[in-house]
């Protein structure tokens, strides 16, 4: 199959196109900075084309004989310090590059099969303790109001007769990029704390649900979703087992430290949510906050999780082979467009 992709040279992005061109199928790749990604060996067996999805443009005629649409791009949630116009920019840059992907499908002649729409499990805004599964409805928090209209943008598609699922992305665990990229070096540099849901000025002690997927699971899931028509629907890009963020960090603690310093120790109490967000910003509350999501449809249709357990996932993750191999891959500036989901 023909696959158009949008952030294909995003974490999730060059993933995808690798596992689909091996799997037979000719990933086409949309970015902003082809020159740039044509020159990357890893990119050489795609076909890359020029073009923002955010604004129209001769790009949107590539889709024309396409089989499947991927749409993933979206600016990074973490790349700047929330103002009034980065957040317009978190939200164009979904809303504006969905409705011109699907204006592309709309004139195509010969019409895409299916959208592979991206979306994110902030969708659900902070929920407590609560089981979330996909017809739970949306929350009214910033993020969760940006997923809402960024999944509702490639609504009339199906009027099309476009067959579309939508993969809402939990927080992904990955050698170079997603969440670890934030917390690494955190983590490495002090006592392992919890992080976040605490109120704002009590100690953190990390209650807030973590709904985690490593980045072999959350690509094996865009590929389902390609390939299998039975695939329809928001679908919870999530790992089948959610922590609490105390014992992620208390995992991710032991394995940083443990080459290194043996002897340092997990500390139950983390700093305030106020220190959170005078350190970070209003994106604070993406951290502090969180929902238990489970994936009922990826099981549902079938999917085996090759990292379910948080541990292994982690440590898959963190040796040393597994950077290695994905040290060639230095964040392009269509990185930027590529997702920290939360």
């Amino acid at each position: 199959m023909k696959v158009f992709i949008t952030g294909g040279s995003g974490l999730i992005g060059r993933g995808l196109a690798a596992q689909l061109l091996e799997a037979g199928h000719q990933p086409i790749i949309l970015s902003r900075h082809s020159n740039e990604v044509r020159r990357r060996r890893e990119y050489r067996a795609y076909r890359v084309i020029q073009g923002d999805p955010c604004a129209a443009g001769d790009w949107q005629s590539e889709v024309d004989g396409c089989d499947v649409v991927v749409n993933l791009a979206g600016h990074n949630l973490f790349q700047d310090r929330w103002n009034a116009a980065v957040k317009a920019r978190i939200r164009d840059s979904r809303v504006r590059g969905t409705d011109h992907l699907v204006e592309a499908i709309r004139i195509a002649r010969t019409r895409p099969q299916a959208l592979v729409q991206a979306s994110a499990i902030g969708y659900y805004g902070p929920r407590g303790d609560e089981e979330l599964t996909e017809p739970a409805p949306s929350g009214t928090d910033f993020l969760a109001v940006v997923c809402r209209e960024w999944e509702h943008a490639s609504d009339p598609v199906e009027d099309l007769g476009v067959r579309r699922a939508i993969i809402r992305i939990g927080v992904v665990l990955a050698a170079s990029g997603g969440a670890l990229a934030v917390m690494k070096p955190i983590f490495k540099a002090l006592p392992g704390t919890p992080i976040g849901s605490a109120g704002q000025l009590g100690p953190a002690t990390g209650q807030q649900w973590m709904s985690w997927i490593h980045v072999d699971d959350i690509v094996g899931l865009f590929k389902l979703a390609v390939e299998n028509p039975q695939a329809t629907g928001p679908i919870n890009g999530t790992a089948p087992e959610p922590v609490r963020n105390a014992d992620f960090s208390r995992a991710l603690s032991n394995l940083l430290w443990k080459p290194y310093a043996p002897w340092r120790f997990f500390f139950p109490y983390g700093p305030p949510d106020a220190v959170l967000r005078l350190l970070l910003g209003e994106v604070a509350s993406v951290v502090a906050s969180g929902q238990k999501v489970l994936p009922k449809r990826a099981l549902e249709l079938g999917y085996r999780y090759k990292h379910p357990d948080l541990a292994e996932a982690l440590k898959d993750v963190l040796t040393e082979r597994t950077i290695a191999t994905t040290a060639e891959h230095k964040p392009l500036p269509e990185a930027s467009r590529s997702h920290a989901h939360h």
